[in-house]
């Protein structure tokens, strides 16, 4: 027997309250739909209706079933809705948020790829820093530095983001390089609003000691919100800039910037793709998840 049927019978028999009811919904006879739950009655070895002429009720093993039978049509349901949506073409607005370098340096990069691949899908990209709630502001995807705090949501992991310690030539000249974490006490740092460990500079090193970890309280001459602003203080010689090394790189490869403590690394950042769970992932969503995996995992 067709055991899907049977339960989708019996299901719908249930919530209907007949097999007459049943059989209008799913364009059956009453026969047709008396003879399925029987078929199935018969596989378990169960009553699951008791039947009069007049009336119909669950017996026991009848009210624990449906409620499995419920979540096995959902599942069911659930495979054909994604089985379906794997066949659809993306298309429509989707709408990304992104922290300002990562989205500036590195997701811009590779989008004109995606809008390729995807013609009929658009993309809103929202940059910014601060912790945003994908729910309540409406984005369907957020790229988030930092461990993913939202319970709820899924989270696919993405490579570290990878932090560089800078400074000008002019400014080492000036009051000398560090030769140590512990020296930065002493020197102008450049303050970050965002930076999630506040006033705490954070590295590891030296070579060949990887698993030991350096904290350091430093003192902000100059605190902002926006990584492009103080690579720009930090080019005019203001101070020493701990930022995203995509942000620096074009600096530091030019010469305007010089990288310090080389033997010392910043220690890097977790990185999360989130988006809302739902079992009837949109065609678009599930391509740009793919997409930036594919590019960032």
């Amino acid at each position: 027997m067709d055991r899907l049927s049977g339960m989708e019978a019996f299901a719908k028999a249930v919530e209907t309250g007949s097999f007459s009811a049943a059989g209008e919904a799913l364009g059956l006879s009453p026969q047709a739909v008396g003879k399925q739950v029987r078929l199935l009655e018969e596989h378990l070895g169960l009553r699951l209706i008791h039947r009069t002429t007049r009336r119909q009720s669950l017996t026991e093993a009848g009210r624990t079933l449906y409620e499995r039978v419920r979540i096995i049509l959902a599942e069911v349901e659930a495979v054909e809705a994604v089985a379906a949506s794997s066949q659809a073409v993306p298309r429509s607005r989707i709408r990304v948020n992104a922290p300002v370098t990562f989205g500036a340096y590195d997701l811009a990069r590779v989008l004109p790829a995606y809008l390729a691949a995807h013609r009929q899908v658009d993309v809103e990209l929202t940059l910014s820093d601060r912790k945003v709630d994908l729910i309540e502001e409406g984005y369907e995807v957020v790229f988030r530095v930092g461990p993913p705090a939202e319970g709820g949501l899924i989270a696919r992991p993405l490579r570290p983001m990878d932090f560089s310690l800078c400074a000008a030539p002019s400014y080492l000249a000036a009051r000398g390089a560090p030769r140590v974490p512990a020296d930065l006490a002493q020197h102008e740092c450049l303050g970050f609003a965002y930076m999630a460990t506040g006033d705490q500079w954070r590295f590891v090193g030296p070579e060949g000691r990887e698993g030991r970890q350096v904290a350091v309280e430093v003192s902000y001459r100059l605190l902002v919100n926006n990584g492009q602003a103080l690579l720009t203080a930090a080019v005019s010689g203001l101070g020493l800039l701990l930022q995203p090394t995509a942000l620096v790189r074009d600096a530091v490869a030019a010469g305007h910037l010089v990288t310090v403590l080389p033997a010392y690394r910043p220690v890097s950042r977790p990185m999360h793709l989130l988006y809302a769970p739902d079992r009837r992932i949109t065609p678009k969503l599930r391509s740009f998840v793919d997409f930036a995996l594919a590019h960032f995992a």
